[in-house]
């Protein structure tokens, strides 16, 4: 029995029997026994350039050596943390963006409620306190983020932590409108919006959707913040989905692929517009931070990464993928078990089970795992995820799919 707690887990099983990962290479991880599998889930949504990037390592490896962290807070600065934010903002939708970083997808999102609701009170209108967020949305576990969340499962049991939250169908923007007129524009903060939800069960909306709320967000006078935390870097074929759909956002998280895993890092990029009054009012602070804000080791990882995406033309490989991982889970279609495969945007694909059962998902995750050497994991609704590394070959995308297809034969 380990001490460990292990995230969104039932400890009263897991605490017996955790699976320990020993190593990883490309798109493969090994077990304490050496067994190989196939990664379905780039971890957890994250490994965009592959496991086991020795690029990566020694970047971090030489910026320990001569500086591991120093803090970023007032006026320090180190110079990795410098140069990432640079190249962030350079391939963002605005390149006069400014970046603030934390540790996380979680911080993230917490940073840019907490920085829209600042702005506002900045140019005299502290009433925008009211944000909307979508059915189905995962936005990380901090309280902003839970709150934001549209996964009941997620939210039961902590009571209303943060006020001022509606929420709308995912896929409907006349439901974003109603809301608007029923609160008031002028109370109205911010949207958050997911371009794919990941969490949630991979639920793609229509591009109309995303440019049709962002302007109705918009004539509102409020704020459009696009959750990049699963869709930046690569995974939807561009550096973040904002880019992609020519989205405009005021404000976008992001994490995961940033570092692709290797450190810890996220953060939020902020448009001119949003920056505006903290770079020209004197006296104007954002107090808002975190310890490893801008952590050095880690946004040296984050510049290897950016290297190894531009050298090695990985956007393109996320397009590829986008059709190729439909086309092969689509040969699965046959087994009892699956009723849908859903995606077609980026290498984001949920292989949906029958949602009637709800042990079915767990249990197949399981059964993949065992019988097909593929890791996978359950999200919201009843899908098993499908978002691997970018890096893979059509050949291993193949052997995944035929690895769920045995382990879920056995159900």
């Amino acid at each position: 029995m380990s001490a460990f707690w292990h995230p969104f887990a039932d400890m009263t099983s897991v605490q017996h029997n955790p699976f320990v990962v020993d190593r990883a290479e490309g798109v493969y991880v090994y077990d304490e026994a050496g067994r190989a599998y196939i990664d379905a889930a780039a971890s957890l949504w994250y490994t965009n350039i592959g496991h086991g990037r020795t690029e990566v390592i020694e970047a971090v490896k030489g910026q320990m050596d001569q500086l591991p962290v120093f803090h970023t807070f007032i006026d320090y600065a180190t110079r990795p943390t410098i140069e990432l934010a640079e190249r962030i903002a350079a391939v963002s939708p605005d390149p006069g963006s400014k970046v603030f970083f934390g540790s996380g997808g979680s911080d993230a999102i917490d940073t840019a409620a907490k920085l829209a609701r600042r702005y506002f009170h900045a140019i005299g209108e502290p009433e925008r306190t009211v944000f909307i967020a979508r059915s189905w949305a995962y936005h990380g576990m901090h309280t902003y983020g839970t709150s934001l969340g549209g996964m009941q499962p997620n939210r039961d049991g902590y009571g209303d932590m943060v006020s001022d939250i509606r929420f709308v169908p995912y896929d409907d923007p006349r439901a974003v409108q109603a809301v608007i007129d029923e609160v008031g524009a002028e109370r109205v903060a911010g949207m958050f919006v997911e371009a794919v939800i990941g969490a949630g069960g991979i639920r793609p909306v229509a591009p109309e959707y995303l440019k049709q709320v962002r302007e109705t967000i918009h004539d509102a006078g409020a704020v459009y913040i696009s959750d990049e935390v699963i869709t930046g870097f690569g995974r939807v074929g561009d550096w973040f989905a904002a880019n992609r759909f020519g989205l405009e956002p005021d404000m976008m998280t992001f994490a995961k692929g940033v570092t692709c895993g290797y450190a810890p890092l996220g953060g939020v990029v902020a448009s001119p517009r949003i920056a505006e009054p903290f770079f020209n009012t004197p006296g104007l602070v954002f107090r808002h931070g975190y310890t490893y804000s801008g952590h050095t080791a880690a946004c040296a990882a984050g510049l290897a990464v950016m290297d190894v995406i531009e050298q090695e033309g990985i956007l393109d490989r996320g397009r590829h993928l986008e059709t190729h991982l439909v086309e092969a889970f689509e040969s699965i279609l046959d087994l009892d078990v699956v009723s849908e495969i859903r995606g077609g945007v980026g290498a984001l694909v949920s292989v949906q089970l029958d949602d009637t059962d709800p042990t079915l998902a767990a249990r197949a995750v399981a059964a993949v795992r065992e019988h097909g050497g593929v890791l996978t994991r359950a999200i919201g609704g009843g899908g098993l995820q499908v978002s691997p590394p970018l890096t893979m070959t059509d050949d291993e995308v193949a052997a995944m799919a035929e690895g769920f297809r045995t382990g879920l034969d056995t159900l």
